[in-house]
């Protein structure tokens, strides 16, 4: 920074008492800039700064030094010194600081939300797979259906926790994440078997035609727990879109069917406990998301891996199973004495081999098909709730059902004649997808808060 001092002349109107300094002032007051201006990196600003020294003058306008002798004024050239034009810099370099600001978090939002479609339309998918193939895995499995849900049970456990060991050998699961605490996984596991059997137990007694108008219920539950236990606030149009969307599945699966009728006839017991069901369920998703939210502030801003929630969630869900089994077995209509004979003979009809292999035509493929499929739905829902929230994935789930009914339309191999579309199908499918626009529409927010996305 340049100096350039210059001397002012009181003038002739000055008084006729000489004011004398000791020595010569050099002292000048220099605009102090501030702390963000001189740490920035972004701008380097050179000022030229006007130093002003002031001695008292005697008359006719000279200069009077201390040792009597008179001086005559002297200017060291011109100094131009713009306080509006850094005054007005440093309002331009703070604006456009917070503009870039904006942008970054815009972009970041923008980002996140690309993501999140991309996982949910994945998803979409998968649970679309997910539901064909369990209907084409139990043509050679239709005698045992029981030993498909604890191959996939029992298989998940061993699959996730070699995934789980490969990743923490490379370095992405670390031990911080290995230690948190177990007692949510418990949780998870525990809830995961409770909704099970419940289910199972329910749906022997209900139709198929009534389980999806309950199967709503689920989303009711989410926005609940999703209120009591996370704290969240839904606005109308969330809520409006979530109520469309169990709507438009009634109407889509049910149109047609017996399903209310059923309902009357398998009781209010059934009913409740197939709603239960869903509650088991929805807490456990719910959880989940607590989990992933419990981790960010333990290991300070990070994420959990996803195979190590899935992988403890499954260990405990395969132990309580275990324990459930005599009360499963016996839901499935088979004795617990004879269940180590049955799951021989499911095994053997799983492998096409030995004499129990008649009629299990598309074995192994068709079941191997189906479990790869499941637990690939399974990975991208956790994702996805990852990511978003319980709510956004249940949506994501809810909206495979109606393209399942459709593709079941299709002449797929192995399930002989194609059933036909329900006769409110489209009407359904059209309330659903208003729904889901409704209920991802973000209203408009001011420029200065960037837009969010909606849970």
């Amino acid at each position: 920074m340049t100096a350039c001092p210059r001397r002012i002349s009181a003038g002739a109107g000055a008084s006729d008492c000489p004011i004398r300094l000791g020595k010569s002032p050099r002292t000048a007051e220099i605009l102090r800039l501030p702390r963000h201006y001189v740490m920035s990196q972004r701008r380097r600003i050179a000022l030229r700064s006007r130093l002003w020294i002031v001695e008292a003058v005697g008359h006719g306008g000279a200069w009077e030094r201390s040792d009597g002798r008179d001086v005559e004024e002297k200017v060291v050239g011109p100094c131009p010194y713009a306080v509006e034009d850094l005054a007005e810099k440093s309002v331009t370099v703070e604006e456009e600081e917070v503009e870039e600001d904006v942008k970054r978090e815009n972009k970041k939002n923008l980002d996140r939300t690309v993501k999140v479609v991309v996982a949910a339309a994945i998803t979409v998918v998968l649970g679309v797979g997910n539901r064909v193939l369990y209907k084409l895995a139990l043509v050679p499995l239709k005698h045992y259906p029981f030993f498909l849900a604890q191959l996939a049970t029992f298989g998940y456990v061993v699959v996730y926790f070699s995934i789980l060991y490969l990743r923490y050998r490379a370095g992405i699961v670390t031990d911080e994440m290995l230690s948190m605490p177990k007692a949510p996984f418990l949780a998870v596991g525990l809830l995961e078997a409770l909704g099970a059997a419940t289910g199972m137990a329910a749906g022997a007694i209900l139709s198929g035609a009534s389980i999806p108008i309950l199967s709503q219920t689920f989303l009711v539950w989410q926005i609940l727990l999703s209120i009591v236990f996370l704290g969240r606030r839904y606005r109308a149009n969330q809520l409006l879109g979530c109520f469309l969307v169990a709507v438009g599945v009634i109407i889509t699966v049910a149109s047609g069917s017996s399903g209310g009728h059923s309902l009357k006839e398998a009781g209010i017991f059934w009913s409740l406990l197939m709603i239960v069901s869903f509650l088991f369920q929805a807490t456990d998703t719910v959880l989940k998301e607590v989990i992933f939210l419990d981790a960010a502030r333990r290991l300070k801003g990070g994420s959990v891996d996803l195979f190590v929630v899935n992988s403890y969630g499954s260990a405990f869900q395969a132990l309580f199973i275990c324990l459930l089994l005599p009360f499963l077995s016996k839901l499935w209509g088979i004795p617990f004495i004879q269940l180590p004979q049955y799951l021989k003979d499911g095994a053997a009809c799983f492998l096409n081999i030995g004499t129990l292999s008649s009629g299990c035509d598309g074995a192994p493929l068709l079941p191997l098909l189906f479990v790869v499929v499941n637990m690939g739905f399974n990975i991208s829902l956790l994702y996805l709730l990852k990511i978003s929230s319980a709510v956004v994935s249940c949506l994501a789930s809810t909206f495979s059902v109606p393209i399942s009914v459709y593709v079941f339309t299709l002449p797929l191999p192995y399930l002989g004649v194609a059933s036909s579309l329900p006769p409110g199908f489209v009407a359904g499918a059209i309330v659903l997808v208003m729904g889901l626009l409704i209920y991802t529409r973000t209203p408009s927010v001011p420029s200065s808060a960037p837009p969010s996305l909606p849970n």
